[in-house]
């Protein structure tokens, strides 16, 4: 079964494509303006091994608000289509990932049931032109869109630009794994995710 999708949000106020393959290379393609958010993209899709496209523009551009979450809703989308029942998955993972001075752990359920938990705290407002408290807002749209349960909790770290890479590098090693093909059927008792 080709876990392959492609998936496409119109609103009033963006537009995202994704296209990805989550039996990849780590293949990494965007057209979008936010160029520190691309680039935690990138590493998250490298990280996971994912074959990841996305092109994603505001129609209003108060700040950056509405293209974070709206790539996040759209690439859970993608992960929920592409996995389909999830059956011969592992279902969960997890890593802990060092980056210089940052130490992030993200714990990973694709169970179908939404929930968030990001336990990080970051010294600046920005981080280039991204706003720190869009890595919560990018993870919550996530979770909500692929039903999935994302717990992240930042062990250690001083500089915010390294906080926030370990947490998307950190999060691609755990989908990696959650992601993988079990021999298995569905890993639930229940019989269904």
């Amino acid at each position: 079964m080709s876990r392959c999708v492609k998936v496409r949000r119109k609103t009033l106020e963006t537009e995202v494509e994704i296209e990805l393959s989550i039996d990849g290379q780590g293949e990494f393609k965007a057209d979008m303006t936010q160029e520190f958010f691309k680039h935690m993209l990138e590493t998250f899709a490298k990280q996971g091994m994912f074959d990841l496209e996305v092109k994603a523009r505001e129609f209003s551009m108060p700040d950056e608000h509405h293209l974070v979450e709206d790539v996040g809703l759209t690439l859970g989308d993608a992960f929920r289509k592409a996995l389909g029942e999830k059956r011969s998955v592992a279902r969960y993972g997890f890593f802990i990932l060092p980056m210089d001075d940052a130490l992030a752990l993200v714990s990973v359920d694709l169970g179908g049931r939404p929930f968030c938990l990001l336990e990080a705290s970051f010294e600046r407002e920005k981080v280039g032109d991204f706003s720190t408290e869009l890595v919560y807002d990018f993870f919550k749209s996530f979770c909500d869109s692929s039903c999935s349960n994302v717990q992240v909790i930042l062990l250690r770290g001083r500089n915010d630009h390294h906080k926030i890479e370990a947490i998307f590098k950190a999060f691609g090693r755990a989908m990696r794994i959650a992601c993988k093909k079990d021999a298995g059927g569905i890993p639930s008792t229940k019989g269904v995710l």
